[in-house]
């Protein structure tokens, strides 16, 4: 069996896929970054394995995180999803996600390009971390700080700079793999 990093329970399936398939692999694909976005700040004070597992009813009531869809999304509608319980069923984070949408659209039209606006955070290209175990591996940086505040800024929420950190590493902006994880020397493919 490969070694992995340890914080991976190795029991479950989709956190393993996750773990190998998507967690530091560097994406460019605007709506995955969205979705990104929105499902780490689901994530702020529970578990990511939590989100993985309710990560495809997600999708389906928020439009596949199509950020012009979801930009129009009713107070209606979002208040029906407060009664889902195939989602984290908290008001703010749930009306978050409307608003990151209209955010992202408004960053569009301001920025051009929301992708390489979040990307020059961490200077365009991925940093790649020497990290032995786990404990070496950081919270929070001072890049994630400066995302968290600019992503605030421009409307975000729930983009505190814990979970912006998070966010780059499940987007690949970080690679903090352990050096003695399958995934830490493999090749990284490129999402979108």
């Amino acid at each position: 069996m490969p070694t992995r990093c340890s914080w991976l329970p190795a029991d479950r399936e989709l956190y393993v896929k996750y773990h190998d398939e998507e967690w530091g692999v560097p994406s460019y694909d605007p709506r995955y970054l969205f979705e990104m976005i929105c499902l780490e700040g689901a994530q702020a004070g529970l578990s990511w394995w939590t989100i993985l597992q309710k990560r495809e009813h997600y999708r389906a009531v928020f439009h596949h995180f199509e950020p012009e869809i979801v930009a129009k999304m009713t107070d209606a509608e979002l208040e029906k999803l407060v009664l889902d319980a195939g989602i984290i069923r908290h008001r703010g984070k749930i009306y978050s996600v409307r608003a990151n949408a209209q955010a992202w659209l408004a960053l569009g039209e301001k920025e051009g390009d929301p992708v390489k606006w979040l990307w020059k955070f961490i200077g365009g290209k991925p940093r790649v971390n020497a990290r032995k175990v786990m404990s070496e591996v950081q919270t929070k940086t001072p890049e994630s700080e400066a995302m968290s505040k600019a992503l605030r800024k421009v409307g975000f929420n729930f983009t505190g700079a814990t979970t912006m950190h998070a966010y780059m590493q499940g987007v690949g902006m970080v690679n903090d793999h352990t050096v003695d994880c399958v995934c830490y020397k493999g090749p990284l493919l490129t999402k979108g």
